[in-house]
Parts: structure tokens; C-alpha cells; sequence
């Protein structure tokens, strides 16, 4: 968040980008218990939207190390989350939801690019063995396109455009990584003078089609 703390300000800007999955990090204050610092019971009325139910870090928690998924509440009734830990030099966790035959995993990747290299490959590999659908999403810490993404070769890696800072966004910090299942309909960078404000990151989005042969879920749907 930028400035003074505003959660209604975020939901607004959630709430604006008409999104089915919201992938969302640092929804926990960083200290002691982590209480939450969007909350829950704002969530729905203001968005329409739900967390999707996970363990989180402390029951004062929304998230797990920061992150939190939302989705749509008739989506959050067949979703199941669990938590990734993952290596490095500073703690950092992963949430993977399924839900159908869909697995999307929401990540913030550590500082170091020897960190992030370390916890992608953990990521892509698990996502692999898994058999199904899939894409990874949220702030891969990363500015460079031709580093550090090694373990994403096999992967469509979508960096819509610039995204932070929020205010003058110059880094493409946020991606999108679909596996060769999904297909990529439209993305883009949610700029609004308020999205400006709410967050040190501006929103990326994307349209994401499904094969059509795949049941149990929308053909097409809007995450973020």
C-alpha cells in the first residue's frame, strides 16, 4: 500500500478490474502475528469476491507470508489451497490452488536473484509433476527478462508492461508463467489514478482460455 492505509482504497481498485481470480501479496502487516491488513470483512461487499479458505500464518492472519487468492464465491466452494514453502535467504511461501482442472499458483519471489532462481524451479517443477493446467502468478521481483527465469523455458512468460513503482511504473516486476495448455486471450496493466495510489504495484491482468475438451470450469476467465 502507498501512504496512508487505506484498505477501502485497494478493494476499489480489486474491484474495478472485473476479475474471476485475484491473486493478491502483502495483505498482512510484517510484524508479530502478521494481522491482516485488507480485511476480510470488507472483501466481499466491496468486491464481490471471497479468499479462497487456506491455513494462513497466524489466526489473525488473511494470508500465507503475505499472500492471499480471491476468487468468486461460487468458485471458492470447489477450490482447495495448500502451502508451498520455499528455499532462500529470507522467508518466503508459495499458496496453489486447484481449482478443476486448473492449478494456479500465487508467488512473491525473495530479493535475490540467487533466491528466486531457487524457489522457481521448486515452483515449475511441482506444478509440472502435477499433470493439469496451470499457471504461476504475482511479483517475481525480477526487472530482467533474459535472467533469472531459467526454470520458466517450457512456460508462456507474460510481463503485460511496466508496474512498479505505481506511481511512475518503470519495472516489469509482475508476470504471469501458463503452462502450454492454457492460451493467453489479452493481458494488460491496470493503470488508474487510483491503482496509482492504493499500492506500490500497479495491477496486471490477463484473459486465459481453457481447452474446451477441459470440464469443470469456465472455458474463459479473468485472473489477475
Amino acid at each position: 500500500m502507498m501512504g496512508r492505509y487505506a484498505p477501502a482504497r485497494n478493494l476499489e481498485v480489486i474491484a474495478g478490474l472485473g476479475a474471476d481470480i485475484v491473486a493478491l501479496q502483502e495483505v498482512d502487516f510484517r510484524m508479530g502475528a502478521r494481522p491482516e491488513a485488507l480485511p476480510r470483512a470488507m472483501i466481499r461487499e466491496a468486491t464481490g469476491l471471497v479468499p479462497a479458505p487456506h491455513l494462513t500464518t497466524s489466526p489473525q492472519s488473511l494470508g500465507w507470508h503475505g499472500q492471499t487468492i480471491l476468487v468468486r464465491p461460487d468458485l471458492a466452494e470447489r477450490a482447495s489451497v495448500r502451502r508451498l514453502a520455499l528455499p532462500g535467504i529470507e522467508p518466503r511461501g508459495a499458496l496453489a490452488m486447484r481449482l478443476g482442472p486448473l492449478t494456479v499458483i500465487v508467488l512473491h519471489l525473495g530479493l535475490a536473484r540467487s533466491s528466486r532462481r531457487a524457489q522457481l524451479a521448486r515452483l515449475a517443477a511441482k506444478a509440472s509433476a502435477g499433470g493439469r493446467d496451470f499457471l504461476l502468478t504475482g511479483d517475481f521481483n525480477e526487472w530482467r527478462d533474459s535472467r533469472g527465469l531459467e526454470s520458466l523455458s517450457e512456460l508462456t512468460v507474460v510481463a503485460p508492461g511496466p508496474s512498479w513503482p505505481a506511481p511512475f511504473p518503470q519495472l516489469r516486476y509482475d508476470r504471469i508463467a501458463l503452462s502450454s495448455g492454457l492460451s493467453l486471450r489479452e493481458a494488460g496493466v491496470y493503470d488508474t489514478p487510483l491503482a496509482r495510489i492504493a499500492s506500490d504495484h500497479l495491477p496486471i491482468w490477463a484473459d486465459i482460455a481453457l481447452p474446451s475438451d477441459r470440464p469443470g470450469f469456465p472455458p474463459s476467465s479473468r485472473a489477475v
